[in-house]
């Protein structure tokens, strides 16, 4: 593994800490990519705070046939300029970790359990006197999350089925894909929680 920054500290850091190798340089210069083997890669990641920065070293990467190019984009706006070249886009971790925080700052009972390759495992509990309390799971509008388990107050473990009425005190298993996760804590906050 190479690591290209500009920044002679972070890479000095990178060295100190990592078994790789750091190249100080701009991975948009393709002397700087060749210097790190762009040539012999399986793959490039693309991190910089600069969608441009990251959209001309994943193009080159493109160039040099490297068969794996992901990059993480700063900017929604820019996601369609990255799928035209063939990148595969990462979530914005910056975005990510604000969605995030907001949602569990307005519920606390609601927690990641899980980080997978394309999609997270939440657990929430269900409040007394949130709207989907006392309705089957099949009353609420799914789309891009699925029920996994409820665990209930008792203890005993339930495989919901679209008829399994949500209790309060239930903790809800979910699954959803990464790219759905805002609007799936935006439903889930909505729905098992008085405040939502």
């Amino acid at each position: 593994m190479v690591v290209i920054d500009q920044n002679e500290e972070r890479a000095s850091d990178v060295l100190e800490h990592y078994d790789v190798l750091a190249i100080i340089g701009n991975a948009t210069d393709k002397s700087v990519l060749e210097d790190a083997g762009i040539d012999r890669a399986d793959a490039l990641v693309a991190t910089t705070s600069d969608d441009a920065v990251n959209l001309m070293t994943c193009w080159l990467a493109k160039r040099y046939n490297v068969r794996n190019v992901v990059s993480i984009v700063n900017q929604k706006e820019h996601s369609d300029l990255f799928k035209e070249v063939g990148v595969r886009i990462s979530e914005n971790p910056d975005e990510l970790v604000a969605t995030r925080l907001y949602y569990w700052t307005k519920s606390p009972n609601l927690q990641q359990v899980a980080s997978i390759p394309g999609g997270t495992i939440f657990e929430i509990v269900a409040e007394e006197g949130a709207p989907i309390v006392d309705h089957e799971i099949r009353e609420l509008d799914v789309r891009d999350f699925v029920f996994i388990a409820i665990r209930r107050a008792g203890g005993d473990l339930i495989i919901p089925s679209g008829t399994v009425r949500i209790r309060p005190g239930d903790v809800i298993t979910v699954f959803t894909k990464k790219e759905a996760e805002a609007e799936t804590l935006k439903t889930l906050n909505k729905q098992l929680t008085r405040s939502g």
